[in-house]
């Protein structure tokens, strides 16, 4: 993959349109991009990370795309031109944009855009292929072969990831190694045997306790004489053990069943003998008694002859009096009718006047039909009567219509009267509004700037205090540094003053001097007091070569403030943060009084329309109520003319009465009461002489029945109830003297008398015990006949149960030592590897052999890194690192690494991460690197060892991007491109070549 040119429009702090040519920085293959803190170094690899895959690195996830510096106008795009796996693409991308609106005020949101292009050699020109979000992001991650995560691992090279990534421990290595070479389908496999084992785990128990709930069962089933095995759900032999118990267990249920099948047969012979015993002393019993009853019934009808005659006679005198009965029943009927009648005449009578209390039928008949006559003389009147209550309805309702009318009226030319002043009132309300709105916009756009020159006002004025320290820190620096240099200076002089005695230390008899060549040594060198050795001159460099450390970091320091406090203070300008601040202040307080007054335009505007609404509602509800009073002048005289013609025929027809209907009503009543009169006293006539004629019929039958009164014949009349009890009573004694001389002739019951008293209740008793003993042997059988069944079905149950979890608890077994294998915690895994951690180990041990031929040349051969299997970490292994000191000979842990040594370690791991993950990314070829900071912290001969690192790419045809803004690196990489910082946004500057 190979970039070519970057155009960016109002993208982060680009608030215009900036290009970047990397075709031209690229051709000196190694190139800095340098800016100050906050100008938008990191936002041209963000841009570049958006182009590719529609979102910036991981870190800055939810982080505004859009520049605040860029005009309202402008939409924010992104376009990138690249070459991957052969093909020239162009990538152009739009994200989501609030734009102003192009009619009206406001604004609208246009969605994100997407092109993707690619120029077609032959033809010379650019074609288009997608402009789908989804085709175009599928079609670069299968050009480029490596998700989002690993382009920003693998070409924007974080070093200070990676710097972590040697402190970190296995697990943190795990995670980034597992996201860049997608090692989760390993951990899957152990997941998913991990599930297995404790699916299969689950059955084995869930059968082992179903197993022993049998074996609960069984025991409960055998009476607790069965002893379960003390043992819990998925320990080995409990299948063997429930099986032993069960098998015990129904041999001695089976020896109770034998020895209760002979206990019930013997109980049963014994309940039958019991049982004919007690049939045969019921029987006498039985006998004796009915013998015994039948003579106290015998007595007792001897003492009831004399009322049983009496009864007799009774009934005899009953049937005489039934001949006479329907002639008393009908003197009982005619009396009663004329009584009633006799009632109803008085009734009617007391209901007339009493001019007709001596009238008969005849003269009542007569009035009644003059009443009727009267009253249908009156039907005209009525309907005139009805009419008149309709007129004065209706002339009630003009009276109500015409006061209504006339309060609309006055409402009306009330409301209209004040409708100028009320109109001036709220228009005055709106144009208030209006310029309030119009304020608030030109305060709106006062707001930002003056809080952002408050905010640089605050940073100028803590950078200025931070800007004095770091100078003072860089002055004490500075003179350690001079100070330790005179140091180092004056031990190494004093240790070539006596150089000559150390090469004297080494000389010895015959062998030839170093300097001279001589054998002989008369007079060697002495070392005095004060001898300087080469240990001594060492860590007086050593002391050098730190003081001047100190004073790069501090001087590095010093720069990065200054550059702080230059931006703040463009920013801010020279005015003292408090009068900034009350200006801010100032200005938020009127922008918010004015969009207070501006909130109530829409309200005065509202209200202004229902107000004109009202207007027309009024002036045409006054119109409408005129045009009513006139239409009702004339009806009112039409309904006055009718309604005194009718008044005088109605004065002439209601006579005394209140009203026509009164007077109707009262010669209705009249009429029906005359009516009734003459009914009732015809019908009390017609009883009178009925009532007459049945008091003669009566003496006669009483006469021919032999009964010398009718009132004779009437009591002995019997009713039907009491001739059918009387009748029950005879009947009743004739059949208890049949049965009593039945019961005494016979010869059982007379034989069983003369025997003694028969004992029934020592029968029962005995009956009882023995139908007790049978119920118990009976139980007894049945009880261990149950059990014998039930101890067979749990039995059998149970053995099934140990069939099927056979081969289940086998495939427990093998899963359960795969998971633990493939997790680490099995003896078989010596290292305790886990799976994934084996695969990342090998990839580790990979990186650490590429990254090993790049730190060797950056430390001169000094650091070797090295992959370790050594556990770490709860006891786990496999993903160590550590590096081989050549000096020392030691490998010790990476996290020892001083700062120096950490960063070009980091980036040799970064680049050979690179190659790996490129590697395994299918060997898409990744021309272009780009390295973010971290090269402060080296000197100047590391550095030159690292740059010569970063140089040697170009072997490979690569190109280099450093982003930093250590000043040193501006003096040793030419071909630069700068990030200016400015109030309006930064821009971008390509120096050199």
């Amino acid at each position: 993959m190979r970039l070519h040119r970057l155009d960016i429009t109002a993208f982060g702090p680009f608030g215009g349109e900036q290009s970047v040519d990397f075709d031209a920085l690229s051709a000196a293959g190694l190139f800095l991009l340098h800016g100050p803190t906050g100008a938008g170094k990191t936002s041209v690899l963000d841009a570049v990370c958006y182009a590719l895959y529609g979102a910036v690195p991981g870190a800055r996830q939810g982080m505004t795309l859009r520049s605040d510096h860029a005009d309202p106008r402008t939409r924010t795009q992104v376009t990138l031109d690249l070459t991957v796996a052969g093909r020239r693409l162009e990538i152009t991308r739009q994200p989501p944009w609030e734009r102003p609106k192009l009619r009206g005020k406001g604004t609208t949101t246009d969605k994100a855009q997407t092109w993707l292009r690619e120029y077609d050699a032959a033809a010379g020109a650019w074609r288009d292929l997608s402009r789908s979000h989804q085709e175009i992001g599928e079609e670069i991650s299968r050009l480029l072969g490596m998700s989002r995560e690993q382009f920003c691992q693998v070409v924007l090279l974080p070093q200070g990831d990676f710097a972590r990534f040697l402190r970190a421990d296995a697990e943190a290595r795990g995670r980034l190694l597992g996201r860049l070479f997608d090692t989760q389908r390993f951990a899957d496999v152990e997941k998913r045997l991990a599930d297995r084992r404790r699916a299969t785990e689950a059955q084995v128990r869930e059968g082992d306790a179903a197993l022993l709930a049998d074996a609960h069962r069984m025991q409960q089933a055998a009476g607790d004489a069965m002893e379960l095995p003390e043992l819990a759900p998925g320990e080995p032999g409990l299948a063997d053990a429930v099986l032993a118990a069960a098998a015990v267990a129904r041999a001695t249920a089976r020896e109770q069943l034998t020895v209760a099948h002979c206990r019930l047969a013997a109980a049963e012979s014994a309940h039958a003998a019991a049982g004919r015993a007690l049939e045969d002393t019921r029987e006498l019993a039985r006998l004796q008694e009915r013998f015994a009853q039948a003579r106290e019934r015998a007595r007792l009808l001897e003492e009831r002859a004399e009322d049983h005659r009496a009864a007799q006679a009774r009934m005899e005198r009953s049937r005489k009096a039934e001949a006479v009965a329907p002639a008393l029943e009908l003197r009982d009927a005619a009396e009663a009718d004329h009584e009633r009648a006799a009632r109803e005449e008085s009734r009617a009578r007391a209901l007339l006047p009493e001019t007709y209390a001596e009238a008969g039928a005849t003269g009542l008949a007569a009035a009644a039909r003059r009443a009727a006559e009267e009253l249908g003389g009156l039907e005209s009147a009525r309907r005139a009567e009805q009419r008149l209550a309709v007129l004065l309805d209706e002339r009630a309702g003009l009276d109500r219509q015409e006061r209504a009318d006339d309060g609309v009226l006055a409402d009306a030319e009330q409301w209209l009267a004040g409708w100028e002043e009320t109109r001036a009132g709220l228009q005055a309300r709106i144009d208030a509004a209006q310029e309030a709105a119009t304020r608030a916009e030109q305060l709106a756009e006062r707001r930002e700037p003056a809080q952002r020159r408050v905010r640089a006002a605050r940073e100028r004025d803590r950078l200025a205090a931070e800007t004095e320290a770091a100078a003072a820190e860089v002055r004490r620096a500075e003179q350690e540094t001079l100070a330790a240099k005179e140091h180092w200076l004056e031990v190494k002089e004093r240790r070539l003053d006596v150089i000559a005695a150390e090469l004297a230390a080494r000389l010895a008899d015959g062998e030839p001097c170093a300097v001279c060549g001589a054998t002989e040594h008369p007079a060697p060198a002495r070392k005095d007091a004060g001898h300087v050795d080469r240990e001594a001159e060492d860590a007086a460099l050593a002391a050098y070569q730190q003081a001047q450390q100190r004073r790069d970091e501090a001087e590095r320091r010093h720069g990065a403030v200054r550059e702080a406090l230059a931006a703040a203070g463009a920013e801010a300008g020279d005015d003292p943060l408090d009068r900034l601040a009350r200006e801010a202040d100032e200005i938020e307080r009127l922008f918010g009084q004015a969009r207070r007054d501006a909130s109530a335009l829409h309200a005065a505007q509202e209200e202004l329309r229902r107000a004109e609404q009202e207007r027309e509602r009024r002036s045409a509800d006054r119109q409408q109520a005129a045009v009513r009073v006139a239409e009702r002048v004339g009806h009112r005289e039409r309904l006055e003319r009718e309604r005194a013609l009718l008044e005088e025929e109605l004065a002439h027809a209601r006579g005394t009465a209140a009203s026509v209907a009164a007077r109707a009503a009262q010669l209705e009543r009249r009429a029906a009461l005359l009516t009734d009169a003459a009914d009732a006293v015809r019908a009390a006539e017609d009883a009178a002489q009925r009532l007459k004629d049945a008091d003669a019929r009566l003496a006669d039958a009483a006469f021919r029945a032999g009964f010398h009164t009718p009132r004779d014949a009437a009591e002995a009349l019997l009713s039907d109830a009491d001739h059918r009890a009387l009748q029950r009573r005879l009947d009743a004694w004739q059949a208890e003297e049949a049965a009593v001389r039945a019961l005494l002739a016979e010869a059982d019951a007379a034989a069983a008398a003369q025997q003694p008293p028969a004992d029934v209740a020592a029968a029962e008793r005995a009956a009882a015990d023995a139908a007790e003993r049978l119920r118990a042997a009976a139980s007894a059988r049945d009880a261990a006949a149950r059990r014998c069944a039930e101890l067979d079905r749990l039995s059998a149950h149970a053995a099934q149960g140990v069939r099927r979890l056979a081969p289940l608890r086998e495939e427990y077994d093998r899963v359960a030592r795969l998971a633990a294998l493939t997790a680490g915690t099995s003896a078989d895994n010596e290292r305790r590897m886990r799976l994934e951690s084996y695969v990342l180990a090998a990839r580790l041990e990979q990186v650490a052999a590429a990254a090993t031929a790049r730190l060797q040349r950056m430390s001169s051969g000094r650091y070797t890194l090295v992959h370790s299997d050594d556990r770490t970490g709860r006891g786990r292994s496999g993903l160590g690192l550590h590096v081989v000191d050549a000096w020392t000979g030691r490998e010790r842990d990476t996290a020892t690494l001083s700062g120096g040594e950490t960063f070009f370690a980091s980036l040799a791991l970064a680049l050979g991460l690179a190659d790996v993950v490129t590697d395994e990314a299918g060997g898409v070829r990744l021309d272009t690197l780009f390295i973010d900071e971290g090269f402060g912290s080296l000197d100047d001969q590391t550095l030159d060892e690292v740059l010569d690192v970063l140089d040697s790419l170009r072997e490979r045809d690569r190109s280099v991007g450093i982003v930093s803004h250590v000043a040193d690196l501006r003096r040793r990489v030419h071909a630069q491109l700068e990030v200016v910082k400015g109030r309006t946004g930064s821009d971008l500057r390509r120096r050199g070549h």
